[in-house]
Formats: structure tokens, C-alpha cells, sequence
């Protein structure tokens, strides 16, 4: 059949058939690769190597038997309520715990053939494995769950159900009574998706995702996660098998037990183990109208006095939500900042604000910035409301956010908010191994980096770890010594800056740390305060994805972590108001080198989705 892969015949204006649905009815056509390939998908799905009909992968290579490997727990699965098929909202857990469950996400009109289509088939390629083994057939549930509650009711997916699930097989298709009862289930298994709207701020029907599929066992923790890279039968169903094994179910015998770390069963934010849940504000709760506004004002340049600066060109997605090339920020017409531009992952769980801690509220962090006159250097909050109101790009898109609201102080905040709250990165290999009890996750040397930090160190005085999850900062405030005297290194060095993913130039950190003019006094928190023991204080950084959010400390003075670990080896910069916490250590060499392993070992494993997903922008005078 190559070069021209199979492809079922849909038409959106076919009362929104799908390819899933065409299939059940045996429909196919035969496209050119070349045409397929020019096609713009309706999902961001990442591209398989080999296309069958429809959609389903050959395997590369040959499954591992089941038994032969482990599926370490990744965390627990999220919860929400849902509505059944006979339109009764229930919780999700009551279709969990009894049975292995594969979750998939989907929606009925979606029409890329490596998209919602391929999961569905494949589960239904799963049903029939089932069907032929009497020992797994009771002990399995599959679940489609809807993203687009707007058009899939109930109905729509009894319909859709009925084309896929045969012999009364425990197959359920379910939806979610509204956008904002499906918020807390796609956090919960880390699910960003992107509804699509037009010039006029109408929805096109065309839903923005990442393909993701869920292996849970019977005590509702998330095992495996299947992209369109690996989503195929053979797997799901030999990790099925394996689950089984553990504990000698049904006659498969016994499978060797993953050990589990200090903190198995941590909740976690689904997927994402070693987070704890994201609290929402009431008055703000997260939908995909706000997010996506909020991602198009967070790249916009217009939000800046002069149309020059946006919030992206601080905190730039491509290297760690900072600025890797600065040790200070740059403002508006190059002005000079004090303090290093900090990371933005995981801010949605601070909670305090700036280096100084003078916010406590993300809706209301943004307009600092906004109207600093060394940042963005708006005159007023009126100034930067009327612009917008100005701009036919966000002409109808903050009333369909904000049920017929319009630009405000208000909701600006609001929606910057909603989209720093999707900034949420974890599932770390450190993650995999503390709480997921993965053994190998880690390597020798960042486990004894780990015990230094809890241990000698002490570096958990401050960044703590708890039993079920791990935000590393105990979000107070400390003087180490850096807003009392900055050591600036040697103009001499050279470092590596990353401008682009997998891209870095060599650069001379005399560029770095004298770009500007030379920062200002900076008293730290007694700024906020006026108390004289509040000077040269600043708050506790978390600390995942640290490796990706250099340089460091409050005015980036520190460009690696070696640095850092070696500045606390010496005890900070004494001072008459040094944090007692600091103090000298006696570390060796070697025993710093173990705990900078221990830092790079905190890099979440959804860094490169939310960095791509981040650089999906909208059209208008954007930073890209």
C-alpha cells in the first residue's frame, strides 16, 4: 500500500462524522502521502513512523513478554465528576479501583487519523485481545472520556459507543456536564487542550492536544502512559498482563515487586507525580478560553508602552520560563532591572510572589510589570485597557472568556493567571524514583546527592520534601548573604546559554553579568515591610527544573549550580542578619558534585510539551 497510506473519508460538515465513526462502518479512501502530509492537523499529536489503516502503527520492535519488566506506580489518577451514560454525574473513581482501566481522552468529532480516532481503535483492537483470554476478560475496563462537553452529551457517546463496543463488553464512553466540571480531570492527568476560536471569538470545533492514554491498576494509580509512539495492543495488553502478575491474579503466577520509595502513593497532579493539587481560586477557575487568552497576552508586545516587550521575552519558554543570557532583566528601551527574571514553572503553586515576596495572587502579580517604569512602562491601568479594546485580535475573546466580560483589570489578570497555572512541570526522575518507587530511576550518584541534601547539607531546611509530594521551598524568606555583598565570579569564564532546544552558544559571562548598568541597592523584602530584619531577605526558590533556570540566586550572581552548592559550602556571606540556617558545611568535592546530580535529577519529564505547546502562539504582534 506505500506510498499511500489508508485513510477514512470524513467531511466536517457531514453533521461532524468522524474517522473513528466512518471506520465502524467500513469506509476508507486512499490518499496520497504527499496530500496527507500537507494537511494541518486539527490536534498536535506527534507523528508515528509507519501509518496503517486507519492510523495504527506497526511496532518497531518486538513487545517485552509480560513479567519481564516492572511498571512503577507514576502517581495517583486524578478525580472530577462525570456524567454516565444515562446523563448521571457520578465520580470518576466509581468506574476505578475494581478493574485495570484504560483511560483514554477523546472527542467524537475530532478527524486526525493519529489523533482520538487511533486510541479508540486501538482499544477496540484491545477488546478483541480480551475477548479471546477468559483470565483478563472480567478484569478490564476501558473508559473514553470527552474534552468536548459542549458537543459530546451523553447521547452523542452511547451513539459514538455503540459503533466500538460489542458483546456488552465493559467499555464505557463518558462526558462531563460542562468546560468547568472537565477542568479538574484534565488536570489531573496533566491533559492540555486548546479549544480554537476565530477572529470573531466563535468556537470552530476544533480542539489542540496531545494524544495520552492510560494505563491505572486496581488501586487507581496511574502505570503507563502511551503516546502515538507506543499506543498499540501488544503493549497495552502485555502491561495488563504484567499488573496481573504482581499479584498472582487468576492464574499468571507472580511477578517481582517494584520497590517502593520513601514516598510511594503520593497524590501527586496526576501524571505528574511529586506535585501536590493546584488550588484554584473560586473566582477564577481554570477553563481553555482563559488559558489560551491568557498564552496570547503573555506573547504579545503590545501589552509594553512602545509594542516592544512582552512577558515571553523575560521569561522565555526555551530556556527554563527565564532569561539564561541575563543575570538581570532588561526592560523597556534597554532600562536596567535589580533581580534575576524567575522561572515561571510551577509558579501556580507559590505562594508568595517576586523575589521579595510582595504578591500573593497571581491576578494580581501582572500588573506590577506592566506598569513598572524600568519594565513594560505603562502610564496607567486605563492605558494598557484601552489598547486592548483597540486590538482586533482580542475582539470578542475576553467576553468568551469571561461570560461577557470584557478587557479589565480584572480579567487581564485572570487570564495571565489561568495560563501560568498550566505551567505545572514534575514527573521527574527523581519523582520516579521517590515516589514511584522505580529503584533505577535514579543513578548512585544523585541518591547520595539526595541524602546530602536531606542530611549533611541540610539544603531541606529550607526546600523541603514532604511524605506525598515535593515543591522544594518552604516559602518564607532567608538572607543568605547575596543582597548583602554579590560575588560576580570572573568576568574571564565562559558559559554555555541555551538559545533554542538543543541549541547553545558560548558566551562571556563578562556579557552576562555586566549587561546594563550596574543594579541598583536592593534591601530585599524590608522594601515590603519598612522592618530593619526583613533586610537582604528574599523567598525560597522551588527548586524543580532548577537545572533548566540558570543563572541563580535573587540578581542570577550564580550561573551554575556547582556555584550555588559551593556559595552554601562556604557558609553564605556573613552578615549581621544571615539566616542561622547558613552555615558552613565541610563538604568535599565529590560530596557537591553528588548533590548537583541530585538537582539535575528534578527536571520534570513534560518540559518539552509545555515549551512547544508555549510556542503554539496565536497571530498578531506576538514576541515569535
Amino acid at each position: 500500500m506505500a506510498p499511500y497510506p489508508w485513510r477514512p473519508i470524513t467531511e466536517r460538515r457531514c453533521n461532524r462524522l468522524t474517522p473513528a465513526v466512518l471506520l465502524a462502518a467500513g469506509v476508507f479512501c486512499l490518499i496520497p502521502a504527499e496530500t496527507l502530509h500537507a494537511q494541518q492537523p486539527q490536534h498536535r499529536h506527534e507523528a508515528p513512523a509507519q501509518i496503517l489503516a486507519p492510523g495504527y502503527r506497526v511496532l518497531e520492535y518486538e513487545a517485552p513478554e509480560p513479567g519481564t519488566y516492572q511498571l512503577p506506580p507514576l502517581g495517583r489518577a486524578g478525580g472530577g465528576l462525570v456524567l454516565d451514560e444515562a446523563g448521571r454525574e457520578r465520580p470518576l473513581n466509581e468506574f476505578l479501583g475494581d478493574k485495570f482501566v484504560v483511560l483514554s481522552f477523546i472527542f467524537t468529532s475530532c478527524n486526525d487519523v493519529n489523533g482520538c480516532p487511533l486510541a479508540t481503535f486501538v482499544l477496540g483492537q484491545l477488546q478483541q485481545r480480551l475477548d479471546a483470554d477468559r483470565r483478563l476478560k472480567d478484569q478490564v475496563r476501558m473508559v473514553s472520556l470527552s474534552f468536548d462537553p459542549d458537543f459530546d452529551t451523553p447521547q452523542v457517546m452511547v451513539e459514538y459507543g455503540r459503533k466500538f463496543s460489542r458483546n456488552n463488553y465493559d467499555w464505557r464512553f463518558l462526558t462531563t456536564a460542562s468546560t468547568e466540571r472537565l477542568q479538574p480531570l484534565l488536570r489531573g492527568f496533566n491533559q492540555s487542550v486548546q479549544k480554537e476560536y476565530n477572529e470573531a471569538g466563535e468556537y470552530t470545533g476544533n480542539i489542540s492536544h496531545i494524544l495520552r492514554v492510560f494505563l491505572l491498576d486496581k488501586a487507581s494509580r496511574v502505570r503507563n502512559i502511551y503516546s502515538v509512539s507506543f499506543l498499540h495492543a501488544d503493549t497495552v495488553i502485555n502491561d495488563i498482563i504484567t499488573l496481573a502478575m504482581e499479584g498472582g491474579d487468576d492464574g499468571f503466577g507472580a511477578a517481582p515487586q517494584a520497590t517502593a520509595g520513601a514516598g510511594e502513593g503520593a497524590a501527586g497532579d496526576g501524571a505528574l507525580s511529586g506535585l501536590p493539587a493546584l488550588e484554584i481560586p473560586e473566582n477564577n477557575p481554570l477553563t481553555q478560553e482563559k488559558i489560551l487568552l491568557g498564552r496570547q497576552l503573555f506573547f504579545d508586545r503590545r501589552l509594553s508602552h512602545n509594542n516592544t516587550l512582552s512577558c515571553a521575552m523575560c521569561h522565555i519558554p526555551e530556556q527554563g520560563f527565564t532569561s539564561q543570557e541575563l543575570s538581570v532583566a532588561i526592560g523597556i528601551e534597554g532600562r536596567t532591572l535589580r533581580r534575576n527574571a524567575p522561572t515561571l514553572y510551577n509558579v501556580g503553586f507559590a505562594r508568595v510572589l517576586f523575589h521579595d515576596a510582595r504578591e500573593n495572587l497571581l491576578e494580581q502579580q501582572v500588573w506590577t510589570p506592566l506598569l513598572a517604569r524600568n519594565e513594560m512602562a505603562n502610564p496607567s491601568v486605563g492605558f494598557v485597557i484601552d489598547r486592548l479594546k483597540s486590538l482586533p485580535e482580542y475582539r470578542g475573546k475576553f467576553e468568551q472568556a469571561f461570560d461577557g466580560k470584557g478587557p479589565g483589570m480584572e480579567t487581564v489578570g485572570m487570564a495571565l493567571a489561568s495560563y501560568q497555572r498550566t505551567l505545572n512541570s514534575a514527573g521527574s526522575a527523581f519523582d520516579r524514583w521517590y515516589y514511584g518507587g522505580d529503584k533505577d530511576a535514579l543513578d548512585e550518584q544523585a541518591r547520595a546527592g539526595f541524602g546530602l541534601f536531606t542530611g549533611k547539607a541540610r539544603c531541606v531546611a529550607c526546600h523541603t520534601v514532604n511524605r506525598d509530594y515535593a515543591l522544594f521551598t518552604d516559602h518564607a524568606l532567608h538572607n543568605t548573604g547575596i543582597g548583602y555583598l554579590v560575588s560576580m565570579g570572573t568576568p574571564d569564564d565562559k558559559v554555555q546559554v541555551t538559545v533554542a532546544p538543543g541549541t547553545t552558544l558560548t558566551v562571556d559571562r563578562a556579557f552576562i553579568t555586566l549587561a546594563g548598568k550596574p543594579a541598583p541597592n536592593d534591601l530585599g523584602h524590608y522594601e515590603i515591610t519598612g522592618d530593619p530584619d526583613d533586610r537582604w531577605k528574599y523567598r525560597t526558590p522551588m527548586l524543580r527544573n532548577v537545572a533548566l533556570s540558570a543563572p541563580y540566586m535573587h540578581n542570577g550572581s550564580l550561573r551554575t549550580l556547582r556555584e550555588v552548592v559551593e556559595f552554601y559550602n562556604r557558609g553564605g556571606i556573613r552578615n549581621e542578619l544571615l539566616d542561622p540556617l547558613v552555615q558552613p558545611l565541610g563538604l568535599s568535592d565529590a560530596e557537591m558534585d553528588s548533590i548537583v546530580a541530585f538537582l539535575n535529577s528534578l527536571t520534570g519529564s513534560n518540559v518539552d510539551e509545555l515549551v512547544a505547546d508555549a510556542l503554539t502562539q496565536p497571530v498578531g504582534n506576538v514576541t515569535r
